[in-house]
């Protein structure tokens, strides 16, 4: 989706582009949802196997949705075609392991108290949490065979209960693969090793993202007795930036179009959302000459993931399997690159939530199909269950957004929300972005006036209305903070969540 209209688009691209430890005992209840009862109940028709490909840390830079000029995407692009394009898609929240234990359970992080990294679902304190049915649990249940390889949840917190087998082991969800030759190498030590890019002189295969996708294309070339929900989880554009050189040659630097910014965008911002953007670590980058250095180094590893891709896509179109299998494309949360002054994620503003989201669905989406209504990854869980032909599972959050896989111009007055910590909510309807932080402040933009959020109504009077009308959609419940899991060196963090924990939201 053009974020403008084309004339408008060239005009203001001329210097810069228009923002764009494994559970060993399991709850009673997950454990009779995969007994030899359940898996019996299988249903006797025909299933669509499910290819499920997420990437992580990809906000909108990619050729479909027009979130960056200088993107090379035709892989991505080319499947986007084959399908129907979610435009405006949204993350549950905007931080990986809150985001992807949202998506896979249905439940909302207001629901089950995931709201951090340091959040592992199965060792909350609360019931509903711990012993949520992710949705490969209940495909399993009904007859599915599931695998895959790469980060799906997050990858501190693997579920083996989710698979029937997972590349390299239930236990171990992602791999291993080529890294740096030294732990600094884009030449500012001041930005620290954990916010790093550059190239590497080694081939594909020895990236850890080449190995997940191999095990995937092996299994598309077996032959399945089962319907089979296949999970490819790509690593990157996740940080660091070090994918093979090739990649890079693509961008120069001096080159890239910069992403729009307005030095003085967090001026008419609540406190609490200039904290979460945290603009020092942009004084840094600034300071430090390394903003076009990055911006070419993210989309260098955005091409790195669409050759991933490609082969993925390339190796089922060969495979016997391809008249029957859907494909969905997503990726976790938005990314910022100097966006509202700030780096990275965890945010509730437009580039941190917005993300790439499209389906294949044989028989049922058409080629070139683009919905603008705006969808909820919450929705995920019973799309897929109701896609697969397989009962409906109670109690989750979302619901089934195949009404718009077959009309993408279907009614659809359910707006979006994200959810980033404790009681920090933002409301997304086709023309408003509405956010409430815990201590009540608030913004509110105008999407059809401005699609950069430079401007907060929240404090005009003559929108009280559609606050109103926004504000009914938040949460009613805000569970309590699930269990805090420290990770191993968490103990030499400064950084504090909001109970005083040590926490680091990378």
């Amino acid at each position: 989706m053009s974020k403008k209209t084309e004339s408008t688009r060239k005009a203001a691209l001329s210097e810069c582009v228009s923002r764009r430890g494994f559970l060993s005992t399991m709850a009673a209840g997950a454990a009779m949802m995969l007994s030899g009862v359940g898996r019996a109940a299988a249903a006797k028709k025909k299933h669509p196997n499910v290819l499920f490909i997420a990437s992580d840390d990809l906000n909108d830079w990619v050729g479909y949705l027009g979130g960056h000029p200088d993107t090379v995407t035709p892989n991505i692009d080319a499947l986007a075609a084959r399908g129907l394009v979610f435009e405006r898609a949204y993350c549950n929240a905007p931080i990986c392991n809150p985001s992807r234990a949202s998506l896979m359970t249905g439940l909302r992080p207001s629901t089950t108290g995931v709201y951090e990294n340091r959040h592992p679902f199965r060792e909350s304190q609360h019931e509903i949490t711990r012993n949520a049915i992710t949705f490969p649990m209940h495909l399993r249940t009904h007859g599915y065979f599931a695998t895959g390889s790469g980060k799906i949840f997050h990858g501190k917190y693997p579920d083996p209960v989710s698979w029937d087998t997972w590349f390299p082991a239930l236990n171990v969800q992602t791999n291993s693969g080529a890294g740096p030759p030294h732990p600094q190498m884009n030449g500012a030590p001041e930005l620290g090793t954990s916010f790093d890019w550059g190239p590497l002189d080694v081939e594909d295969k020895e990236m850890a993202d080449y190995k997940s996708v191999e095990y995937c294309i092996g299994q598309l070339q077996k032959k399945h007795d089962k319907p089979f929900f296949l999970a490819c989880g790509i690593q990157k554009p996740h940080l660091n930036w070090h994918v093979p050189r090739k990649y890079f040659e693509k961008f120069d630097p001096a080159k890239v179009t910069l992403p729009t910014i307005n030095e003085n965008d967090l001026d008419d911002v609540p406190p609490i959302g200039v904290k979460f953007a945290n603009p020092r670590f942009n004084d840094k980058i600034q300071k430090a000459g390394k903003w076009r250095e990055a911006v070419a180094a993210y989309l260098a590893t955005i091409h790195f993931v669409d050759a991933m891709v490609g082969r993925l896509i390339d190796a089922l179109d060969k495979s016997k399997y391809a008249q029957d299998t859907i494909i969905v494309f997503w990726g976790d949360h938005g990314w910022h690159l100097a966006e509202k002054l700030h780096w990275k994620k965890s945010t509730l503003w437009e580039e941190g939530t917005r993300t790439p989201w499209l389906f294949v669905v044989p028989g049922m989406t058409k080629p070139g199909g683009r919905c603008k209504r705006p969808v909820s990854f919450i929705d995920m869980y019973p799309t897929i269950v109701d896609l697969c032909g397989v009962p409906p599972k109670s109690g989750v959050d979302g619901k089934s957004l195949v009404p718009l896989l077959k009309d993408p111009g279907a009614a659809w007055e359910t707006p979006v929300v994200t959810t980033h910590k404790f009681g920090n909510h933002s409301v997304r309807s086709e023309r408003w972005r509405y956010i409430r932080y815990k201590d009540g402040t608030e913004e509110l933009y105008d999407h059809d006036k401005d699609e950069l959020e430079w401007t907060n109504l929240a404090g005009d009077p003559k929108y009280a209305e559609v606050k109103e009308k926004l504000v009914c959609w938040l949460p009613k419940t805000n569970m309590p903070d699930s269990k805090y899991v420290p990770w191993p060196g968490d103990e030499k963090k400064k950084a504090v969540n909001r109970s005083g924990e040590k926490i680091n939201a990378e």
